[in-house]
């Protein structure tokens, strides 16, 4: 399951890849500088976007479509971060967005990642692994 590690709300009308470097930064804050490697879309192609996140250490790596797609194509890693979408989203909060403040939407997904980890926790402490 992919982890939610860092999260930045932003308007519908700001583009994703300005906000790369406040959010390299927050991920790199809160894992020690742990992270190496993102899979992005193609919402993050460019050099900005690749120097913003190089700056705080990390490499993007755009997860490209095919030239000539029909239908449903299963694009690499890309899958993971989708699972963890439609599994957040089967929290009636997150559905649509009710809330007024951004700090509450990321609160709320915070909220959920934590509920959709803890069968995972509890068999990790249960299994003694």
């Amino acid at each position: 399951m992919g982890q939610l590690l860092a999260l930045h709300v932003t308007p519908a009308n700001e583009q994703d890849r300005a906000q790369v470097e406040q959010l390299a930064r927050s991920v790199q804050e809160l894992t020690g500088q742990s992270v190496k490697l993102a899979y992005v879309d193609q919402d993050y192609t460019g050099e900005a976007a690749q120097q913003a996140a190089q700056a705080h250490g990390i490499e993007l790596e755009v997860v490209k479509h095919t030239e000539a797609k029909r239908g449903f194509v299963l694009l690499p890693r890309r899958w993971v971060v989708e699972r963890s979408f439609a599994r957040a989203a089967r929290f009636r909060r997150l559905a649509r967005d009710y809330e007024r403040l951004a700090q509450t939407l990321a609160g709320l997904h915070f909220f959920a990642f934590v509920c959709l980890m803890l069968p995972k926790i509890f068999d990790l402490i249960h299994t003694g692994s």
